[in-house]
């Protein structure tokens, strides 16, 4: 038997289908919701098919029956097993995906990108539980109910939900091409805060014109059935109360 460092091979482990139960183990630091947890467990799924695809067949790819042994606690596993070509910090050569492949299966320059992963990773999980966290207190406080005039953060709020959820693409092409200005390298945060810096209330009244335009209903809907077209047709004749006259004349 021939002995290798792993550098010097490509190996490919028989993959262990997930279980909800070992989910819920790597992530026990995490305090992820049941849905959360069922959707790491749906993606290490898919992870495992494609795992499994690659382990039988092997041979096909010119792989061949080997065993991983580790030198200090002699653990040993079955693997197959190929000879790397060429260098061996080159991740080309390896057949298997770099975001597929384990700790061990990784260069050391590969492992401190996974583990930078990780941690990037980490730091998000522990922003969405923060951020959820500070929303249910806000909810939870008389925030709603106050009679303050509308600050600017607000209107900066509220427009970019606006902007975000309810302008499609061709809306953001054809009325709001310039409304973040260029992104490309910006942060969200950053983005938010030149947003901030640069917001008029031209653009606040804009959207919500935009809004009232593409919210009213149609069908058996009507501007004398609808709460919503009623009050929609109304704020239009303060503005086109001929155009509105004529064209009905035209009907």
């Amino acid at each position: 038997m021939k002995v290798y460092l792993l550098d010097d091979v490509e190996i490919i482990e028989d993959p262990i289908k997930p279980t909800i139960e070992a989910i819920k183990i790597e992530y026990q630091h995490y305090d992820y919701s049941e849905d959360e947890l069922k959707a790491e467990l749906e993606e290490a799924v898919e992870v495992y098919k494609e795992e499994l695809k690659i382990y039988n067949s092997a041979k096909e790819n010119g792989f061949v029956n080997g065993v991983m042994f580790h030198p200090k606690t002699y653990v040993h596993k079955s693997i197959f097993v190929k000879l790397v070509e060429g260098s061996k910090t080159e991740s080309s050569t390896y057949s298997e995906p770099f975001a597929n492949r384990k700790m061990a299966e990784c260069s050391p320059e590969e492992q401190i990108v996974k583990i930078n992963e990780r941690e990037t990773r980490k730091r998000h999980i522990e922003h969405n539980k923060e951020f959820e966290d500070i929303v249910q207190m806000i909810r939870g406080t008389d925030y709603i109910e106050k009679k303050k005039s509308i600050s600017v953060d607000e209107m900066v709020a509220f427009s970019l939900s606006l902007f975000e959820n309810n302008v499609d693409y061709v809306g953001r092409q054809k009325h709001f091409s310039k409304l973040l200005g260029n992104t490309s390298k910006k942060t969200d945060v950053e983005t938010v805060e030149n947003f901030k810096k640069n917001f008029k209330k031209e653009t606040f009244y804009k959207l919500i014109r935009y809004i009232l335009t593409k919210q009213v209903h149609f069908g058996e809907s009507n501007h004398v059935n609808s709460l919503t077209n009623i009050s929609f047709y109304n704020a239009m004749q303060g503005y086109y109360k001929t155009k509105i006259a004529i064209l009905k004349r035209n009907m």
